[in-house]
C-alpha cells in the first residue's frame, strides 16, 4: 500500500488519520504541491485530476479521500468509524460531509491560489476568506455537538468516527487562517482527545517525512 501525501493537504491528513485508526501501513510518497509536482505528467500518470491523496493498493489507485475512506471502512471494518446504526451512521456522515463537502473545498489550495492570481486576494484576503467559511462550518458543527447529549469527548460517541476524521484536519488548517478557536470549545474538547491517540498524533501535518 502506498499512500501520496503532501503533509499539508487536509484530505491528505484526513486519510492518514484513517490509515493509522485501522492499523493500516502505508508506503509515503510526498507530493510537494508549493513545487506543483502534482501537475508533472509522472502524477498524472497517478491520478488523472492531478490531486492528493492517492492510494496504490493491490495494483490500482484509488482516488478521492471520501471514495478512499468509504473504501477502508467496508474493506477494514474493524475498528469501525461509523456507528452500526443507521440514523447514527447518518449523523456522523452529516458531520463529516459538513466540513469535506462545505468547508473545505473553498478554502483549498487552488481556490486560494486563484483568489490571489485573478482577483489580487493578498495574504489578510485571503485569511479573511478562509475564516468566513471555516465559522460559518464550525459555528454549525458546535452546535451539533452541543445538541448530542449522549456524545462522549469525540464527535459522536465514545470513540474516533469518521466525523474526527475530517475535523482534526480542518482544525488544523483553521490555525493556519487565524480563526479564533475559543469560540468553539467542545470542537476544541474533541481535538484534545484526539490528540491523545497515537493514531491522530502519527498523522500530524509536521510528523511526515515532507514537512516543512
Amino acid at each position: 500500500m502506498k499512500i501520496y501525501s503532501f503533509f499539508r493537504s487536509g484530505t491528505s491528513h484526513r486519510l492518514r488519520i484513517a490509515l493509522n485508526l485501522k492499523g493500516l501501513d502505508a508506503e509515503y510518497v510526498g507530493i510537494d504541491l508549493r513545487r506543483e509536482e502534482h501537475l508533472a505528467p509522472s502524477f498524472q500518470a497517478v491520478n488523472p485530476q492531478q490531486l492528493v491523496p492517492a492510494l496504490a493498493v493491490g495494483g490500482r489507485t484509488l482516488i478521492q479521500s471520501p471514495a478512499i475512506l468509504e473504501w477502508l471502512e467496508e474493506t477494514w471494518p474493524e475498528p469501525a468509524l461509523l456507528p452500526s446504526d443507521p440514523f447514527d451512521r447518518t449523523h456522523v456522515r452529516a458531520l463529516a460531509a459538513m466540513i469535506g463537502c462545505d468547508v473545505h473545498p473553498i478554502n483549498n489550495r487552488r481556490i486560494l491560489k486563484r483568489l490571489r492570481s485573478q482577483f489580487g486576494a493578498d495574504d489578510a484576503a485571503v485569511d479573511a476568506w478562509c475564516q468566513t467559511w471555516i465559522d460559518a462550518g464550525f459555528e454549525a458543527y458546535e452546535q451539533m455537538l452541543a445538541r448530542d447529549a449522549t456524545r462522549r469527548g469525540f464527535s459522536f460517541g465514545g470513540s474516533p468516527t469518521l466525523a474526527d476524521v475530517y475535523l482534526i484536519p480542518q482544525v488544523n488548517s483553521a490555525r493556519r487562517f487565524k480563526v479564533d478557536l475559543s469560540r468553539y470549545p467542545l470542537i476544541l474538547e474533541v481535538e484534545a482527545n484526539c490528540a491523545k491517540l497515537d493514531a491522530f498524533r502519527r498523522a500530524e501535518p509536521a510528523a511526515q517525512p515532507d514537512a516543512g
